[in-house]
Formats: C-alpha cells, structure tokens, sequence
C-alpha cells in the first residue's frame, strides 16, 4: 500500500519551483513522498476536469484515479513511491485508463520519473499523462496495414511460386500454349505484388509528409488520354471509359506520374463499382480546374461520403477485395498538389467524384518571374 502520511515536504510548494511544468503540452503532476500531489499544471487539470487547485493537496490516489485493463488500482498495486529513486528512476510507458470525477474513463499513457531523497528513497514522482486515444487508433490502424499486406501478399506469391515450381519440374511436359499461359499469370502476380509495394510506399510518404512531387508545366488533357488508353489495352472492357475534356484545357503545374495515377485509380474505382459507362469531365474555373469522374453504379450511401478517403474503408457487408488504400492514397496526392477531392452520390444513379486542382505555374512552387530564379528552379 502507498503511504498517505504528510510529506515533511510542504503540499503547496512555491509557484515558481514548478512554474516550467506548466509550459508542458501534457499533463504532468508532482507527487510528494507522502502520496499527496505537489502540483498540477493546467493541462492535467483539464485531463481531470477540475481545477488546480482541487488536486493539489489530495491523495494522489484520489485525486487522479488510475486502473488498468483488468481495473485494479494502479497507485495501491505498483506503489511507484515506495521503489528506490536510484535503482529504478523511471517508470516506462505504459497504458493505463484515468478516470476524471464527471467524465468516462479515459485511455492514457503514463510515463514518471523518481526523484531521489535522501538515503536513496524516493522524495518525489514526477508523472507524465498523455491521452493515449489517437495512438491506439494509430496502433490499430497499423495492425490493419500488416493484416492487409499479408492477405495480399499471400495470394500472388503462392501463385507464382507455384506455377514457377511447376514449370521448373515438369516443363517438357507443358505445350507451348501452356507454358505461354501460366507465364503471364506469373507476370500479373507479379505486378500485383509491384503496385501493392508501389501503394505502401505511398502510403508511408503521405503519412509522414514526403510525398516528393516532380512538377512542371503538364497537358493534363494528353495524360488523361494515355491513361484511357493504357487501360484499353490492359483490358477491352475498358471500352467503358469516355474522356470528353474541353478543348484548350490550360497546363497545369503538376507531376504528370501522380496526376496520372488519380485518374487510374479515381477511374478503376469507378469500373469497380458500376458496369456502365464512365465519364471524365473537367470545367475551366477562376482559380482552378474542375475534374470529374463519374459513374452510373449503385452510388455511395451518404452516411459513407465522409468516410471512403480513409485507409481500409470498406462498406458494410463488402466483399474484401484490394487493399481498401486506393482513394487515401488518391486523396494525398491530390492535396499534395494544392487541391481538394470530394464525392457526391444519389443512390442507384451511380457517384461523382471531382478533383480540383490550381491554376498557375512556378508560382505555386514560392517561385517568382525572375528568369534566373526560374533557372535554378528548374
């Protein structure tokens, strides 16, 4: 058990010895060796939903209740007080549930550090909180990225080791036809595996904010139509795509390989999800160009609108196809660019998703009309 005698240490200590907790972005509190807390900074007092001024003084067991998974008593089961400063300074990180006296329990990390007394025990803990809800998401969310690349994964490698394995032992037994066909499943397995690597790359950059565009002056209108065309030739059935784009579409200061990749991936979304025609559309604003990709499907039920540029999004009841990372990554590139995306849809009369990219040149890029200066840009 912790011990609540009084700390020979007064509870309200001077304002100034702890004045640069209080510029700390979480929420950090003084607990003296008696167990009553020193100080709060107001970042733990909002954590608690009280005032300052009704922690400091208390228990610390009551004034900031903490239990674990199984809902025991962090402060009575560890008695972080009663260890030696000097053998175990700090408390490493670990996640424990607060609960403030006129709200739910709340997730939280817990970091503290000892400060010795004398003959080596503890005078004091200092005690780290961090709202722990965000990373949990983060943590789920990187549980999801592992399952999801190993289920994909798995698929195409055992494909092509297997027909790799047969080929190698039994290839004079395989007529020339046979061996031509399972070499191109080899060879779409392995560009399966290629834009599953080429997607999480993606996906790692705009997370961490290195998405690197190679930008300069590019005919949108021209990249469009290579894109329509690349997927004619993958696949007849593309016939379904139609790019009607105004005449004298003006160039955009974009990377072409990523402004391409919107469109594939806006566009096999689209092929996905409807069996008629797909249209490409794009209107010439004041400060921007409007794109559009439209289907004739099933459409995207309003409640989901705000959800399908998440990683892994998937409508209730989907059958779990593809990586579910499409339209995020499709999402990061196009703010990367300057620009915004969004979807509309009216139920069975298929989806609209626009794409609004900036007009302009190296000005977008913090470059001005100076030649020079242009040069060097370039």
């Amino acid at each position: 058990m912790m011990a609540t005698a009084m700390d020979p240490s007064p509870p309200h200590a001077p304002p100034d010895r702890y004045a640069a907790l209080d510029l700390l972005a979480d929420p950090t509190l003084v607990v003296g060796a008696g167990g009553l807390v020193e100080y709060c900074n107001s970042m733990a007092a909002r954590l608690l939903g009280v005032p300052p001024g009704q922690v400091i003084g208390r228990p610390a067991a009551q004034a900031v209740p903490l239990f674990d998974d199984a809902q025991a008593d962090w402060w009575e089961c560890v008695d972080p007080l009663r260890a030696d400063a000097g053998l175990l300074p700090r408390i490493p990180e670990l996640y424990l549930y607060v609960r403030p006296e006129r709200a739910p329990p709340r997730l939280v990390t817990l970091t503290a550090a000892r400060i010795p007394a004398a003959g080596g025990r503890t005078g004091r803990l200092v005690v780290s909180l961090r709202r722990a809800e965000r990373r949990q998401r983060l943590d789920a969310a990187r549980s999801d990225l592992v399952s999801t690349v190993s289920h994909e994964l798995r698929s195409p490698l055992t494909s092509v080791k297997g027909f790799t394995k047969t080929l190698l032992a039994k290839w004079d037994r395989f007529t020339d036809e046979q061996k031509r066909q399972m070499l191109a499943t080899v060879n779409e397995d392995a560009d399966r595996v290629t834009r599953l690597l080429g997607e999480l790359l993606d996906v790692s950059r705009i997370d961490a904010g290195r998405l690197q565009l190679q930008r300069h002056m590019v005919d949108v209108t021209e990249v469009v139509h290579r894109m329509v065309e690349r997927l004619r030739t993958r696949d007849s059935d593309d016939e379904r795509v139609v790019a009607v784009l105004p005449p004298g579409l003006p160039r955009l200061y974009a990377d072409p390989d990523k402004v391409e990749q919107i469109f594939t991936n806006l566009v096999e979304n689209a092929l996905k999800y409807s069996d008629g025609e797909v249209r490409i559309g794009a209107t010439v604003l004041d400060r921007s160009v409007l794109f559009t990709v439209a289907d004739r499907g099933a459409g995207i039920p309003m409640a989901h609108l705000d959800h399908i540029f998440t990683k892994f999004f998937r409508r209730p009841g989907e059958r779990r196809t593809g990586t579910g990372l499409g339209l995020f990554i499709t999402k990061g590139l196009v703010e990367a660019h300057g620009g915004r995306i969004w979807a509309e849809s009216v139920p069975d009369e298929g989806a609209r998703f626009f794409v609004s990219l900036p007009l302009g040149g190296l000005e977008l890029a913090g470059i001005g009309s100076d030649p020079s200066e242009a040069r060097r840009a370039l």
